[in-house]
């Protein structure tokens, strides 16, 4: 899944090359991107509930040696409130999302969740009173087309009876990531990235542990590399969107997620042998086109979200 970037409180004194940034950011993305594809081979051998657990654990502990070297400060419980509540729409976001893309092609998987951003739109005027305009409306009706576009595809596929329900599985998750999306926005008014990534990976691995009594199994020791890969990418990919999204405007480089359906394509045909169908090309242009024409509805207002906060 696209990383949501930990966004920090920007200085425009402090902006750098916006070329430099948008680099950064793409980059970050295609670590995630690469990381998708590890989790992938991760579920299909270990489950989706095993492969978040240690793959969350360790990234915990990666995030929390990069706290603990910038200054380590305790959050503070407004903070702490955000943390919770963003992990654990996190941790339903992630298990939904694994566990669909176990089931269907990694390019289908990821255009699927590009209705996120939309979604977010529309929940920042419910909960963050940001007003909702003709061309948010207009951009939403042919994101669902595109998404309906998709699953028409997918429908004349073979690609297995649980396909469907992974598709399904997925379109929840972008629900949940648009709900993550505007939690962010607030979150990030309140912690540093650092702070972001390890305690929003250790609230997420507290929370999987629940059900360990009866789901946690210890990986082979043949799958641990892969974990630690994984691990290792996602917080990278925090670390890299965090510094891009600190040095220039969220609406220019929010455009750099889409570069993730290249990789997802990539991945996807190169380690699973999967092959990108004309409807999810068809789909994913025009979700894609419908979130750009809203691209200038796609920060939340600073007033709203001071107001909220």
């Amino acid at each position: 899944m696209v990383a949501l970037p930990a966004m920090a409180h920007r200085d425009p004194s402090h902006q750098l090359s916006p070329a430099l940034a948008f680099g950064v950011a793409a980059a970050g993305i295609g670590l995630f991107s690469i990381m998708d594809a590890f989790m992938k081979s991760l579920v299909l051998g270990l489950g989706v509930y095993n492969a978040l657990l240690w793959r969350t654990m360790l990234s915990a502990g990666i995030g929390g040696a990069g706290w603990a070297m910038g200054g380590g400060r305790r959050p503070s419980a407004h903070a702490m409130r955000l943390h919770v509540a963003r992990g654990t729409i996190t941790t339903g976001m992630a298990l939904l999302f694994f566990w669909g893309l176990a089931r269907v092609p990694m390019a289908q998987a990821i255009s699927l969740t590009y209705i996120a951003p939309l979604l977010a739109l529309l929940l920042g005027a419910v909960f963050l009173g940001e007003r909702v305009g003709a061309r948010v409306i207009a951009a939403s009706i042919a994101a669902l087309g595109g998404v309906g576009v998709i699953l028409l595809g997918q429908m004349r596929m073979t690609l297995g009876p649980e396909a469907l329900g992974g598709a399904g599985a997925i379109l929840a998750s972008a629900v949940l990531y648009a709900v993550n999306l505007v939690v962010a926005r607030l979150q990030a008014q309140a912690a540093s990235a650092r702070e972001i990534a390890f305690v929003q990976s250790a609230v997420v691995t507290l929370l999987l542990l629940l059900a360990a009594p009866w789901l946690a199994v210890v990986p082979p020791v043949a799958d641990w590399w892969k974990i630690a890969i994984a691990a290792t990418l996602a917080t990278g990919s925090l670390l890299l969107l965090g510094w891009a999204y600190a040095h220039s405007e969220t609406g220019y480089l929010a455009t750099t997620e889409y570069t993730s359906f290249l990789y997802a394509a990539v991945l996807g045909w190169a380690v699973f042998g999967e092959h990108v169908a004309p409807t999810t090309l068809a789909g994913a242009a025009i979700i894609v086109v419908a979130c750009l024409i809203a691209a200038r509805r796609r920060d939340v207002a600073r007033a709203a979200i001071e107001a909220a906060a």
